[in-house]
């Protein structure tokens, strides 16, 4: 699927960190190939250590020697038998896997509490949160601790775990027969509602719907020249007013011109506005209370557009718009431009809202419908061959 493609090539540059995170995990405490009985112990990794001051205990008893190898002097300890005169032994750990131990095609590591904790400061760093990051990893262990996973392995979990916590959240936007159906759209400067609501209309329209666009970002001259750049693009009427005008009282002559012409859809832009302005946040339940004199009923769907390069802020950002403005979905922006894509896991966990769309470019199909498993795959690095073509 050509955006899946997208989504793990674009979407992140963060797929490759969190990937190479799990890669590196692995490798780190990669597990030795298991002892088979009557082997001797692998050797140590690091250069061993011998003490030049040893207490006068007993001596072992010395090993067999080869007839073909001389005895060594007697100042002479086991650690510095030269490696070419040493017993043949299984190699273990990173060294063992570099310098020949080709019968295992990849490493692997014990599941264990460690790894548990390395996972699990790993998906934090991406912004995943604390209590999602830690109900993850827990149901991913599962049954499986003390198991030996290889790094691919781990992602196919972790990425089964994502997308069920994501799964009850993937819904499209829904299409009411009620008509015009009012799309509020909101979300704090420069989160990309303009942009989203010019490639919604566009999608929309292509699909065979009657869409208007109110372009109730009164304020600032170069979102309403951006709109009319989509309207124009996509056959699509946008409806402005003087600058400066009252973004409610667009939004009100906007109703009545879309019942007028019949419209499936309205789509109503609004300014951004920061969730600690008091001001701007009343203005914004101002132009709700306006449109539901028009229709109680409406608006029947509030985008909350959402810049994924926020991270955490995200949350707080809906939790506001929630309360002054009835949030019914949301929409993810930039995700091409962040390494902390986790965010949208953490959004699914907390507040179970529908996510109708993800973006990752500027493009028209650089918007789609959001798919848990495919965000999950490119999350996570794993390669499901599902993006080709």
């Amino acid at each position: 699927m050509a955006f899946f493609s997208k989504l793990k090539d674009r979407l992140f540059k963060s797929s490759s960190k969190l990937e190479a995170g799990l890669d590196a995990i692995v490798e780190e405490g990669a597990s030795e190939t298991p002892k088979q009985e009557g082997t001797l112990d692998a050797p140590p990794v690091h250069p061993p250590y011998t003490d030049p001051t040893p207490e006068p205990t007993a001596e072992p008893a010395p090993e067999p020697v080869p007839a073909a190898v001389p005895t060594p002097e007697p100042a002479q300890t086991k650690a510095e038998t030269p490696a070419d005169e040493a017993p043949t032994k299984p190699r273990g750990g990173l060294l063992g896997r570099l310098m020949g131990r080709s019968s295992e095609s990849e490493p692997r590591r014990v599941l264990d509490d460690d790894m548990l904790e390395q996972l699990e400061e790993l998906l934090i760093a991406s912004d995943m949160g604390v209590d999602t990051a830690l109900r993850v990893t827990s149901n991913m262990a599962e049954g499986r601790l003390g198991k030996r996973l290889s790094s691919r392995e781990i992602k196919e979990l972790l990425a089964k775990e994502i997308a069920q916590v994501m799964e009850h959240v993937a819904k499209p936007l829904p299409i009411y027969a009620k008509r015009p159906q009012v799309v509020l759209v909101v979300g704090v400067n420069g989160s990309g509602k303009t942009t989203t609501i010019g490639k919604l209309a566009s999608q929309f329209k292509a699909s065979g719907k009657n869409v208007v666009i109110a372009a109730g970002d009164t304020f600032r001259a170069a979102a309403v020249e951006q709109l009319q750049v989509w309207g124009d693009r996509a056959g699509v009427p946008v409806l402005t007013a003087p600058e400066g005008s009252d973004p409610a009282s667009l939004a009100f002559d906007a109703m009545t011109r879309a019942e007028e012409e019949g419209a499936d859809l309205l789509m109503i832009d609004t300014a951004g506005r920061l969730q600690n302005r008091a001001d701007l946040m009343e203005e914004l339940a101002k132009i709700v209370r306006v449109i539901r004199k028009k229709d109680e009923s409406a608006p029947h769907n509030t985008l909350l557009v959402l810049d994924a390069t926020t991270g955490q802020n995200a949350l707080s950002q809906v939790e506001t718009f929630q309360k002054l403005a009835d949030v019914s979905g949301l929409v993810m922006t930039k995700l091409d431009g962040t390494a902390k894509g986790g965010v949208l896991v953490a959004l699914a966990d907390k507040f179970g809202l529908p996510i109708h769309a993800i973006g990752v470019g500027e493009q028209i199909e650089d918007l789609d419908a959001f798919d848990p498993e495919e965000f999950a795959a490119a999350l996570t690095g794993l390669d499901t061959g599902s993006d080709k073509g």
